[in-house]
Protein backbone atom coordinates (compact mmCIF):
# COMPACT_ATOMS: atom_id res chain seq x y z
CA UNK A 1 0.00 0.00 0.00
CA UNK A 2 1.29 2.93 -0.98
CA UNK A 3 1.87 6.39 1.18
CA UNK A 4 -0.79 9.53 1.09
CA UNK A 5 1.91 11.63 0.39
CA UNK A 6 2.80 9.67 -2.73
CA UNK A 7 6.62 9.40 -1.56
CA UNK A 8 7.53 5.77 -1.82
CA UNK A 9 8.58 4.02 1.54
CA UNK A 10 11.94 3.53 3.05
CA UNK A 11 13.26 0.54 2.93
CA UNK A 12 14.14 -1.75 5.21
CA UNK A 13 16.91 -3.08 6.47
CA UNK A 14 17.08 -6.11 4.51
CA UNK A 15 16.05 -4.48 1.37
CA UNK A 16 18.70 -1.61 1.79
CA UNK A 17 21.61 -3.94 2.31
CA UNK A 18 23.35 -2.31 5.21
CA UNK A 19 23.81 -3.62 8.22
CA UNK A 20 21.20 -3.06 11.26
CA UNK A 21 23.96 -1.75 13.89
CA UNK A 22 25.84 0.12 11.12
CA UNK A 23 22.51 1.97 10.06
CA UNK A 24 21.31 2.82 14.06
CA UNK A 25 24.96 4.11 14.34
CA UNK A 26 24.67 6.64 11.21
CA UNK A 27 20.74 7.58 12.36
CA UNK A 28 21.73 8.53 16.25
CA UNK A 29 24.72 10.78 14.46
CA UNK A 30 22.54 12.26 12.12
CA UNK A 31 19.67 12.82 15.71
CA UNK A 32 22.57 14.53 17.24
CA UNK A 33 23.63 16.26 14.98
CA UNK A 34 22.75 20.53 14.94
CA UNK A 35 21.35 21.69 11.95
CA UNK A 36 24.33 23.43 10.80
CA UNK A 37 26.19 19.63 11.10
CA UNK A 38 27.47 20.10 14.52
CA UNK A 39 28.50 17.81 16.88
CA UNK A 40 27.91 17.06 20.40
CA UNK A 41 31.04 19.25 21.29
CA UNK A 42 28.85 22.96 22.20
CA UNK A 43 26.40 20.75 24.31
CA UNK A 44 29.30 19.00 26.23
CA UNK A 45 30.80 22.51 27.17
CA UNK A 46 27.41 24.20 28.37
CA UNK A 47 27.08 20.84 30.67
CA UNK A 48 30.59 20.85 31.71
CA UNK A 49 30.06 24.79 32.66
CA UNK A 50 26.76 24.18 34.34
CA UNK A 51 28.09 22.04 36.48
CA UNK A 52 31.03 23.62 37.42
CA UNK A 53 29.01 26.76 38.22
CA UNK A 54 27.18 24.04 40.49
CA UNK A 55 29.92 23.07 42.01
CA UNK A 56 31.36 26.81 42.51
CA UNK A 57 28.01 27.83 44.25
CA UNK A 58 27.74 24.69 46.41
CA UNK A 59 31.31 25.14 47.81
CA UNK A 60 30.25 28.85 48.41
CA UNK A 61 26.94 28.06 49.98
CA UNK A 62 29.23 25.39 52.43
CA UNK A 63 32.02 28.31 53.19
CA UNK A 64 29.21 30.99 53.81
CA UNK A 65 27.78 28.96 56.30
CA UNK A 66 31.04 27.80 58.34
CA UNK A 67 31.80 31.96 58.13
CA UNK A 68 28.50 31.86 59.80
CA UNK A 69 29.05 29.46 62.59
CA UNK A 70 32.45 31.10 62.81
CA UNK A 71 31.10 34.99 63.03
CA UNK A 72 27.98 33.46 65.42
CA UNK A 73 30.70 31.79 68.05
CA UNK A 74 33.64 34.90 67.79
CA UNK A 75 31.96 37.69 66.99
CA UNK A 76 34.24 38.01 63.71
CA UNK A 77 33.97 37.81 60.13
CA UNK A 78 36.93 35.71 59.66
CA UNK A 79 37.38 36.69 55.85
CA UNK A 80 37.80 40.64 56.73
CA UNK A 81 39.96 39.71 59.75
CA UNK A 82 42.65 37.73 57.40
CA UNK A 83 42.22 39.99 54.75
CA UNK A 84 43.08 42.81 56.98
CA UNK A 85 45.77 41.38 59.46
CA UNK A 86 47.39 39.93 56.27
CA UNK A 87 47.39 43.43 54.92
CA UNK A 88 48.75 45.11 58.09
CA UNK A 89 51.14 42.14 59.06
CA UNK A 90 52.90 43.32 55.05
CA UNK A 91 52.94 46.70 55.90
CA UNK A 92 54.08 46.42 59.59
CA UNK A 93 56.86 43.76 58.16
CA UNK A 94 57.90 45.85 54.84
CA UNK A 95 58.73 48.84 57.30
CA UNK A 96 60.98 47.22 59.71
CA UNK A 97 62.85 45.30 57.30
CA UNK A 98 63.34 47.74 54.38
CA UNK A 99 63.26 50.82 55.76
CA UNK A 100 63.69 50.96 59.52
CA UNK A 101 62.53 54.83 59.86
CA UNK A 102 59.19 53.96 58.27
CA UNK A 103 58.50 52.33 61.39
CA UNK A 104 58.20 55.18 63.37
CA UNK A 105 55.37 56.66 61.39
CA UNK A 106 53.18 53.26 61.55
CA UNK A 107 53.58 53.36 65.47
CA UNK A 108 53.02 56.92 65.98
CA UNK A 109 49.73 56.59 63.67
CA UNK A 110 48.52 53.42 65.63
CA UNK A 111 49.09 55.20 69.34
CA UNK A 112 47.47 58.68 67.81
CA UNK A 113 44.43 56.24 66.62
CA UNK A 114 44.47 54.23 69.47
CA UNK A 115 44.09 57.14 71.71
CA UNK A 116 41.68 58.64 70.01
CA UNK A 117 39.21 55.46 69.91
CA UNK A 118 39.91 55.23 73.52
CA UNK A 119 38.82 58.72 74.46
CA UNK A 120 35.82 58.50 72.11
CA UNK A 121 35.01 55.52 73.99
CA UNK A 122 35.80 57.15 77.34
CA UNK A 123 33.79 59.64 76.55
CA UNK A 124 30.57 57.77 75.66
CA UNK A 125 30.80 56.25 78.91
CA UNK A 126 30.61 59.89 80.93
CA UNK A 127 33.93 60.54 81.20
CA UNK A 128 35.30 64.04 80.25
CA UNK A 129 38.56 63.72 77.98
CA UNK A 130 40.50 66.76 76.55
CA UNK A 131 41.55 64.83 73.63
CA UNK A 132 43.11 67.56 71.95
CA UNK A 133 46.10 67.77 74.50
CA UNK A 134 45.84 64.26 75.05
CA UNK A 135 46.59 63.75 71.30
CA UNK A 136 49.32 66.78 71.12
CA UNK A 137 51.48 65.44 74.38
CA UNK A 138 51.01 61.64 73.07
CA UNK A 139 52.68 62.43 69.63
CA UNK A 140 55.56 64.04 71.58
CA UNK A 141 55.91 61.25 73.94
CA UNK A 142 56.16 58.57 70.92
CA UNK A 143 58.71 60.52 68.80
CA UNK A 144 60.60 61.36 72.28
CA UNK A 145 61.25 57.68 72.39
CA UNK A 146 63.18 57.50 69.17
CA UNK A 147 64.67 60.63 68.79
CA UNK A 148 65.83 61.14 72.67
CA UNK A 149 67.99 59.11 75.21
CA UNK A 150 65.64 56.50 76.98
CA UNK A 151 66.09 57.96 80.56
CA UNK A 152 64.72 61.53 78.84
CA UNK A 153 61.71 59.47 77.45
CA UNK A 154 60.92 58.46 80.91
CA UNK A 155 61.65 62.05 81.95
CA UNK A 156 59.21 62.90 79.03
CA UNK A 157 56.72 60.48 79.92
CA UNK A 158 56.17 62.04 83.42
CA UNK A 159 55.82 65.63 82.14
CA UNK A 160 53.31 64.54 79.86
CA UNK A 161 51.06 62.70 82.40
CA UNK A 162 51.58 65.79 84.40
CA UNK A 163 50.57 68.14 81.66
CA UNK A 164 47.50 66.39 81.07
CA UNK A 165 46.07 66.06 84.26
CA UNK A 166 46.89 69.73 85.34
CA UNK A 167 45.02 70.77 82.06
CA UNK A 168 41.54 68.53 82.65
CA UNK A 169 42.32 69.78 86.22
CA UNK A 170 41.67 73.67 84.74
CA UNK A 171 39.13 72.53 82.36
CA UNK A 172 36.85 71.13 84.89
CA UNK A 173 37.48 74.02 87.49
CA UNK A 174 36.64 76.75 84.47
CA UNK A 175 33.61 74.41 83.63
CA UNK A 176 32.00 74.64 86.95
CA UNK A 177 29.60 71.95 85.87
CA UNK A 178 29.10 70.78 89.36
CA UNK A 179 30.73 67.62 88.46
CA UNK A 180 31.45 65.06 92.25
CA UNK A 181 34.80 65.05 93.58
CA UNK A 182 34.55 61.11 92.83
CA UNK A 183 34.11 61.91 89.20
CA UNK A 184 37.01 64.41 88.99
CA UNK A 185 39.04 61.66 90.18
CA UNK A 186 38.27 59.08 87.93
CA UNK A 187 38.71 61.79 85.42
CA UNK A 188 42.50 62.71 86.18
CA UNK A 189 43.03 59.46 86.80
CA UNK A 190 41.73 58.33 83.41
CA UNK A 191 43.88 61.31 82.13
CA UNK A 192 46.94 60.03 83.01
CA UNK A 193 46.39 56.12 81.94
CA UNK A 194 45.26 57.12 78.56
CA UNK A 195 49.33 58.53 78.21
CA UNK A 196 50.95 55.92 80.01
CA UNK A 197 48.88 52.88 77.99
CA UNK A 198 49.32 54.33 74.27
CA UNK A 199 51.90 56.93 74.01
CA UNK A 200 54.50 55.30 76.60
CA UNK A 201 54.23 51.87 75.23
CA UNK A 202 54.25 53.05 71.56
CA UNK A 203 57.63 55.48 72.87
CA UNK A 204 58.89 52.00 74.49
CA UNK A 205 58.50 50.09 71.40
CA UNK A 206 60.76 52.80 69.62
CA UNK A 207 63.31 52.80 72.34
CA UNK A 208 63.42 49.41 71.40
CA UNK A 209 63.58 49.53 67.76
CA UNK A 210 66.82 52.70 67.96
CA UNK A 211 69.09 49.85 69.09
CA UNK A 212 71.07 48.36 67.37
CA UNK A 213 69.06 45.42 65.30
CA UNK A 214 66.58 46.62 67.35
CA UNK A 215 64.08 46.67 64.29
CA UNK A 216 64.74 42.58 64.15
CA UNK A 217 63.78 42.55 68.08
CA UNK A 218 60.68 44.28 67.86
CA UNK A 219 59.45 42.29 64.73
CA UNK A 220 60.09 39.01 66.83
CA UNK A 221 57.94 39.82 69.84
CA UNK A 222 55.32 41.09 67.60
CA UNK A 223 55.23 37.90 65.45
CA UNK A 224 55.27 36.30 69.04
CA UNK A 225 52.26 38.02 70.10
CA UNK A 226 50.68 37.95 67.04
CA UNK A 227 51.41 33.88 66.91
CA UNK A 228 50.03 33.65 70.54
CA UNK A 229 46.63 35.58 69.52
CA UNK A 230 46.53 33.21 66.67
CA UNK A 231 47.08 30.14 68.21
CA UNK A 232 44.42 30.54 70.91
CA UNK A 233 41.75 31.80 68.49
CA UNK A 234 42.32 28.37 66.42
CA UNK A 235 42.22 26.44 69.50
CA UNK A 236 40.06 27.75 71.31
CA UNK A 237 37.47 27.54 68.24
CA UNK A 238 38.11 24.20 67.61
CA UNK A 239 38.21 22.72 71.24
CA UNK A 240 37.63 25.06 73.45
CA UNK A 241 35.21 24.39 76.54
CA UNK A 242 36.45 25.43 79.64
CA UNK A 243 36.78 29.44 80.26
CA UNK A 244 39.57 30.83 81.61
CA UNK A 245 38.54 33.98 82.54
CA UNK A 246 34.28 34.28 82.31
CA UNK A 247 34.01 37.45 83.81
CA UNK A 248 36.44 39.12 82.18
CA UNK A 249 36.52 37.61 78.34
CA UNK A 250 34.16 34.25 78.37
CA UNK A 251 35.21 33.47 75.18
CA UNK A 252 38.68 32.81 76.07
CA UNK A 253 39.07 29.06 76.76
CA UNK A 254 42.30 27.22 79.05
CA UNK A 255 42.35 25.05 75.43
CA UNK A 256 42.61 28.36 73.53
CA UNK A 257 45.72 28.84 76.36
CA UNK A 258 47.28 26.01 75.28
CA UNK A 259 47.29 26.45 71.84
CA UNK A 260 48.56 30.46 72.16
CA UNK A 261 51.06 28.46 74.63
CA UNK A 262 52.76 26.01 71.81
CA UNK A 263 52.19 28.82 69.13
CA UNK A 264 53.94 31.29 71.31
CA UNK A 265 57.09 28.59 72.47
CA UNK A 266 57.48 27.30 68.84
CA UNK A 267 57.67 31.16 67.11
CA UNK A 268 60.13 32.57 70.18
CA UNK A 269 62.20 29.37 69.43
CA UNK A 270 62.58 29.93 65.58
CA UNK A 271 63.06 33.79 65.91
CA UNK A 272 65.24 33.36 68.74
CA UNK A 273 67.76 31.07 66.96
CA UNK A 274 67.02 32.52 63.23
CA UNK A 275 66.39 36.14 63.60
CA UNK A 276 68.02 37.83 66.82
CA UNK A 277 70.22 35.32 67.33
CA UNK A 278 69.53 33.93 70.67
CA UNK A 279 70.32 30.33 72.26
CA UNK A 280 67.33 27.79 71.70
CA UNK A 281 66.75 27.74 75.73
CA UNK A 282 67.12 31.52 75.81
CA UNK A 283 64.06 31.36 72.33
CA UNK A 284 61.98 29.41 74.56
CA UNK A 285 62.11 32.15 77.81
CA UNK A 286 61.36 34.90 75.09
CA UNK A 287 58.46 32.85 73.63
CA UNK A 288 57.09 32.24 77.11
CA UNK A 289 57.53 35.70 78.64
CA UNK A 290 56.01 37.02 75.45
CA UNK A 291 53.19 34.42 75.44
CA UNK A 292 52.75 35.78 79.69
CA UNK A 293 52.34 39.40 78.76
CA UNK A 294 50.39 39.36 75.23
CA UNK A 295 47.79 37.54 77.41
CA UNK A 296 47.67 39.68 80.34
CA UNK A 297 47.58 42.54 77.94
CA UNK A 298 44.28 40.94 76.21
CA UNK A 299 42.57 40.47 79.52
CA UNK A 300 43.22 43.98 80.57
CA UNK A 301 41.77 45.40 77.21
CA UNK A 302 39.25 42.85 77.91
CA UNK A 303 38.13 44.36 81.38
CA UNK A 304 38.50 47.72 80.40
CA UNK A 305 35.70 47.61 77.49
CA UNK A 306 33.30 45.32 79.87
CA UNK A 307 34.13 48.41 82.48
CA UNK A 308 33.15 50.65 79.38
CA UNK A 309 30.29 48.50 78.43
CA UNK A 310 31.40 47.94 74.93
CA UNK A 311 32.04 45.19 72.68
CA UNK A 312 35.03 46.55 70.68
CA UNK A 313 36.64 50.27 70.85
CA UNK A 314 36.17 51.03 67.38
CA UNK A 315 34.41 49.43 64.03
CA UNK A 316 37.80 50.47 61.80
CA UNK A 317 39.01 47.63 61.40
CA UNK A 318 36.49 45.68 59.83
CA UNK A 319 36.84 41.61 61.53
CA UNK A 320 39.05 43.09 64.10
CA UNK A 321 37.20 45.93 65.72
CA UNK A 322 39.22 48.95 66.85
CA UNK A 323 43.06 49.74 66.70
CA UNK A 324 43.28 48.90 70.71
CA UNK A 325 42.02 45.67 69.32
CA UNK A 326 44.80 44.39 67.76
CA UNK A 327 46.96 46.21 69.77
CA UNK A 328 46.28 44.97 73.17
CA UNK A 329 48.59 41.92 73.19
CA UNK A 330 51.33 43.78 71.70
CA UNK A 331 51.44 46.67 73.99
CA UNK A 332 52.30 45.04 77.08
CA UNK A 333 54.64 43.23 75.31
CA UNK A 334 56.53 45.77 74.87
CA UNK A 335 58.27 46.23 78.12
CA UNK A 336 58.78 42.71 78.64
CA UNK A 337 60.82 43.08 75.09
CA UNK A 338 63.01 45.91 76.34
CA UNK A 339 63.74 44.01 79.77
CA UNK A 340 64.49 40.64 77.63
CA UNK A 341 67.01 42.89 75.08
CA UNK A 342 68.99 44.11 77.65
CA UNK A 343 68.88 40.72 79.00
CA UNK A 344 70.27 38.92 76.69
CA UNK A 345 72.04 41.12 74.29
CA UNK A 346 75.60 39.91 76.39
CA UNK A 347 74.70 36.70 74.80
CA UNK A 348 74.16 37.49 71.19
CA UNK A 349 77.28 39.59 71.14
Amino acid sequence: MSDSSGDPPDPSPAESGEPLGRRDAAKTRREGADPEGGSHFPSQVRAARNDLENQIAHARAEFDEANARIKQRTGRNLILAVLIGLTLGAVLISSLIFVKWLFVVFALAASVLGLFEFGRALTASGRKVDLVPQIGVGVLLVLAGYFLDPWLHWVATFVAVAFVIVWRLIAQMATRDGRTYGAVLSDVLVAGFAQLYMPFLGGLCLVVLRQDGGEWWVLAFIVTAVAADTGAYATGLAFGKHPMAPKISPKKTWEGFAGAAAAALLAGLLLGLFMIGLPWWAGLIFGAVILITATVGDLAESMIKRDLGIKDMSSWLPGHGGVLDRLDSILLSVIATLALYYLFIPLVA
